[in-house]
């Protein structure tokens, strides 16, 4: 176990290479059920919290394009519906041999749910893997003390 102190707040999260090897399956296996038949561009998401609960969600598409879900988010909702309230790690799996990084309104919501520490992994269907933080991803990024300025 590695005890990791970020932002005001302690991540105890076993860091194992079972970890990312864990969440890239649950992120394939949520891409499966993605609702993608306008674009049939099949994401699958998974998150680590720092209690070690995972959660995935895949994209939702709908015919009033502006409705659509994306995976992350799903992901994220499906951790806040059940009470996890951080990230400890991201993976996002791709359609296809190309990484999937998440649009701008998906770097949000992680941001909203991770410091820039935050590992952020893209899989590839043929498994290679590029990783990266959500501060890389999203530097500077607008967060709930913000607001109190």
């Amino acid at each position: 176990m590695v005890k990791v102190k970020r932002n005001g707040w302690l991540t105890q999260v076993a860091m194992k290479k079972n970890n990312l090897e864990k969440l890239s399956q649950l992120a394939f296996d949520a891409q499966k059920n993605s609702h993608s038949p306008y674009s049939n561009f099949k994401v699958g998401a998974a998150v680590l919290t720092p209690s070690g609960e995972t959660f995935s969600g895949c994209n939702v598409e709908s015919a009033a394009f502006p409705l659509g879900q994306c995976a992350e988010a799903t992901a994220i909702g499906n951790m806040v519906t059940q009470g996890e309230k951080r990230i400890s790690h991201i993976v996002i799996a791709s359609p296809n041999d190309e990484f999937c990084f998440p649009c701008g309104g998906c770097r949000q919501k992680i941001a909203e749910f991770a410091p820039d520490e935050t590992p952020v992994t893209m899989v590839s269907q043929s498994g290679e893997t590029f990783e990266t933080t959500i501060g890389e991803l999203l530097p500077n990024a607008f967060r709930a003390h913000d607001l109190d300025k």
